[in-house]
């Protein structure tokens, strides 16, 4: 078991930012990557950003590039998502997720399937 705890989310209007956070054991962060992944009621759990092991390199879903930045702060262990300019469309629970064999910067890091390791999931809700 891997322990991913969430947290961040809250309410906001369009707009505005929040930064979520992620915090993990030191070994997932050295060895794993981590991704954020949300998923709105009635709709198909989608990757929204990946950063690689060591935080050298990330990756970003065309719906939020420009808007959304994955980062992480090794001293903590921990992985950001910090948010702005959100939207309505961004309501949804979102999850860390981590797995040592997912190619964080190729053609699966977006794959729900591809990660072994979930958190709980933090609430963001948008209001127009």
């Amino acid at each position: 078991q891997v322990p991913l705890v969430e947290s961040g989310g809250g309410s906001v209007q369009a707009g505005g930012s929040l930064r979520l956070s992620c915090a993990a054991a030191a070994w997932t962060r050295r060895l794993a990557c981590m991704a954020w992944f949300r998923q709105a009621p009635g709709k198909e759990r989608e990757g929204v950003a990946a950063i690689s092991p060591g935080g050298g390199s990330t990756s970003d879903a065309d719906s939020v590039k420009g808007r959304f930045t994955i980062s992480q702060d090794n001293a903590k262990n921990t992985v950001h998502l910090q948010m702005n300019t959100l939207k309505p469309e961004d309501t949804a629970m979102y999850y860390c997720a981590a797995d040592p064999y997912v190619d964080c910067v190729g053609g699966s890091w977006y794959r729900r399937d591809e990660y072994n390791y979930w958190g709980q999931g933090t609430q963001v809700t948008v209001s127009s």
